[in-house]
């Protein structure tokens, strides 16, 4: 099955740009804190390193007795069976409406389910495989294993009986291959092997080697567990995939058995991993022979040298220094966190977390790939945790919050490209089931972008939001990048399905007239009727309302910047007015969850789905909302004072939050907290168990403490310095409106300010107390200097 084409021209020029920029940030110092390092092997998977081309990747164990090396593909996905839409009508969509006007809402939520909602149909992405390599070496002594991020590589070096090992392994880019190279003095003897856990006690792959010498593994992704309903409907067929090793050596000699390769007596071996899949190659042996014949062209040190340059060309955009206390590198990132699990600050590792996400997100996403997805690309299961898919009611987005603010906006394409799908095939799906025109998302999908919802409950799988959601991602970019192709050719037509979809789906609330969103969740979370019932459907949540609203506003500037003037956006301006406020205060001051001030079951819920229009949005800001920015913030504070953020990804998007609040001191404590409750050895976010966007939207919260441009026309600059971040840097944020800022402060005090403005415009900057109107012209440093 070959990935979708479309928009090829578009996807090479942009690529060209990013990758031949010569602006201020195309080529900066590497960052100080870019090294995670360890003083013993990994025991566990949470412990290994990962490593990443965007498609392929492995987690790297370095172990002297046995190396293992957990391998991943983006596509491994069991197949698509032609699922169908739900059995749901607009008869039942009128009917669920009806019973929420009559207050019956655990009608509605049963009612929901039952018609709209595929349940329990799940597909889960699935681990490629093994790498094991046979070392035995015994008598360890001055081991070190670590992950430079700066170069994207994993080393591995220690002492057998005195005789020094040395391992670097890599995930290329450019020539699409996994690099493992292997010294010793001693000489090496090792039996190779690869292999695939069983699906519900059945083979998944089949290991050879060929008569060109490779160590190949067969397989197909399957999902025998079952994936339909209460009747397992086991998934029999997939995606199909070919992985290949081929070794060079010096010295000494390679042995071929019938499924494993032996090094006997080898001073140096450099092992070449290639994998491909029929998801993205209709012949992929043929693909694997292809990248193999490539590298047999080249040369290790080549390799590597093009691998570490294209590497850098991105992770070198945007570099972040606290002025970090040096004795502490000493220490290896174990010990360093559990110092900061026992109450300490450690404000190199709170850099090195920065710098790891921008590093995970390179190297899990890049154009051409699939999205990164609830584990980047990093999954050692058959059945991962939630799938490992994508959930899109707050992680997926989560995971591409960085992009943009660390200038790695060339990213997302892998994001739009596989909304795009989503778009498309939710036009179907908004048609057959809700009688709606444009296009419908659910909360959750995976490699095949089905588009109905998929859940047992309403309140955790009914959600109407996602799409909307979504489309703020095409906004921003943007908002950021200025580019005016991507908005009329991506961004426009993306946003015009789903602000249709909204215009036909909207209904007036008999109670006042107003526009509302119904059914509508609040995700994932429920509330308590006045009759004692636990339900989730409720006549205009706030976030759908947010949602919106957002997508209305956004819709119509892109119409008014493309001169687009149709019968759309004169009932989207007619249905703004009518349009019920997303934000609406409670007699206690809080930001209402729901339509009405009902209680809530979960005080402390992980979501703050209701805050939407505050963060991730931009509606709410201290200028020009200050009554709601305050309700906010007393929101924000009941939710954690009844338990909130105990989550990692949840505790990130507190830190993001603190930073719209302008609260440094508190974005802190979230960072502190995250540190002590949600990291794992390798610094992977654990929900539990891990989920990757913690890590993410970690990186981003970061950015928005240091540079906010939310607010239409202002640039906040040091909006939430923490009282710890006492000196620093950072190069390389980027702002909306082409802007690129560097930024230096000392004894918490803005010392220097530089922007890099793509285009010519006019802004105010906010540095605490102070104001400035610039006038920036393009290609042209600004300076402020205090």
């Amino acid at each position: 099955m070959k990935q979708t084409v479309i928009f090829i021209g578009l996807f090479f020029a942009f690529f060209f740009l990013q990758y031949c920029s010569v602006g201020p940030t195309a080529q900066k110092t590497a960052p100080n804190d870019s090294l995670l390092w360890y003083d013993q092997p990994a025991k566990e998977w949470e412990e290994a390193l990962p490593i990443g081309n965007g498609r392929m990747g492995a987690m790297v164990f370095g172990d002297p007795q046995t190396e293992h090396l957990q391998l991943n593909d983006d596509s491994m996905w069991p197949g698509d069976p032609g699922w169908d839409n739900p059995a749901g009508t607009p008869e039942d969509l009128e009917q669920i409406r009806q019973h929420l006007f009559a207050g019956d809402h655990a009608k509605a939520d049963a009612l929901f389910v039952a018609r709209f909602s595929r349940k329990r149909i799940v597909r889960s992405h699935q681990t490629m495989g093994d790498l094991y390599m046979g070392l035995g070496h015994e008598n360890i002594t001055d081991y070190q294993r670590s992950l430079d991020l700066d170069r994207a590589i994993s080393s591995v070096r220690y002492r057998t009986d005195g005789a020094l090992v040395e391992q670097t392994v890599f995930a290329s880019h450019p020539h699409q291959v996994i690099v493992l190279e292997l010294k010793s003095e001693a000489g090496i003897n090792a039996k190779l092997r690869m292999s695939r856990p069983e699906d519900e006690g059945q083979a998944t792959a089949s290991t050879r080697v060929n008569e060109e010498g490779w160590l190949v593994m067969d397989g197909e992704v399957t999902q025998l567990e079952g994936a339909f309903d209460s009747k397992p409907a086991p998934i029999r067929r997939g995606v199909k995939f070919q992985t290949c090793l081929k070794v060079d050596h010096e010295k000494g000699e390679v042995l071929a058995g019938e499924d494993y390769l032996e090094l006997k007596g080898v001073q140096r071996a450099v092992l070449y991993l290639v994998a491909n899949s029929s998801y993205y190659h209709e012949d992929y042996a043929a693909q694997n022979q292809l990248e193999l014949a490539a590298i047999e062209e080249t040369d290790y040190e080549s390799i590597k040298r093009q691998h570490v340059q294209d590497h850098q060309k991105l992770y070198r955009k945007a570099r972040l220094d606290l002025s970090a206390d040096p004795q502490l590198d000493t220490l290896s990132t174990d010990r360093r966190l559990e110092r900061m699990q026992a109450g300490k600050t450690d404000l190199g590792l709170e850099a090195l977390l920065f710098h790891y996400g921008r590093y995970l997100l390179i190297a899990s996403s890049r154009p051409g790939t699939n999205p990164a997805n609830l584990q980047g690309l990093w999954n050692r299961h058959i059945t991962a945790p939630w799938n490992a898919d994508y959930h899109l009611n707050i992680n997926l987005q989560m995971n591409y919050w960085p992009a943009n603010l660390t200038s790695l906006d060339v990213l997302n394409q892998p994001l739009f490209d596989y909304l795009d799908r989503l778009v498309e095939n939710g036009k179907v799906t908004a048609w057959d089931n809700f009688g709606c025109r444009g296009s419908f998302m659910p909360h959750a999908t995976d490699l095949w972008a089905p588009t109905f919802m998929r859940a047992p409950t309403a309140y955790w799988g009914c959600s109407m939001g996602a799409a909307g959601w979504m489309m703020q991602h095409y906004w921003e970019h943007f908002a950021f990048t200025g580019d005016t192709m991507f908005l009329r050719e991506r961004a426009y037509p993306a946003l015009r399905e789903v602000a249709q979809f909204y215009s036909d789906w909207l209904i007036e609330d008999p109670r006042d007239g107003t526009l509302i969103s119904a059914p509508s969740t609040s995700p994932e979370n429920r509330f308590i009727h006045p009759n004692g019932d636990t339900v989730a459907t409720a006549l205009g949540s706030a976030m759908d309302q947010q949602v919106i609203a957002e997508v209305f506003d956004h819709y119509l500037k892109a119409c008014s910047l493309l001169d687009i003037e149709n019968d759309l956006t004169r009932t989207i301006r007619e249905q703004q007015q009518q349009l019920r406020p997303g934000f609406v205060l409670g007699s206690d001051g809080r930001i209402l969850e729901w339509d009405r001030e009902y209680q809530e079951l979960e005080p402390g819920h992980r979501h703050i789905s209701h805050l939407y229009g505050f963060h991730p949005g931009t509606a709410i800001t201290k200028s020009a909302t200050p009554d709601i920015f305050a309700a906010a913030k007393q929101t924000l504070e009941y939710r954690l004072e009844h338990g909130g953020a105990g989550t990692g990804w949840s505790r990130a998007w507190l830190i993001n939050c603190s930073a719209r609040l302008l609260d440094g001191a508190m974005a802190h404590e979230h960072i502190q907290l995250l540190f002590e409750r949600s990291m794992y050895t390798n610094l992977f976010d654990g929900h539990p168990p891990f989920q990757i966007d913690g890590n993410f939207g970690y990186t981003a919260g970061i950015a928005e403490m240091l540079v906010q441009s939310h607010e239409e026309g202002l640039l906040r600059i040091l909006p939430a310095l923490p009282p710890q971040w006492k000196a620093g840097s950072v190069e390389g944020l980027g702002a909306r409106g082409g802007l690129t800022v560097d930024i230096t402060w000392k004894e918490n005090a803005l010392e220097k300010l530089t922007i890099y403005p793509q285009y010519d415009q006019s802004l105010q900057l906010i540095y605490g107390e102070e104001r400035k109107e610039v006038s920036l012209r393009a290609g042209q440093p600004f300076e402020w200097t205090i």
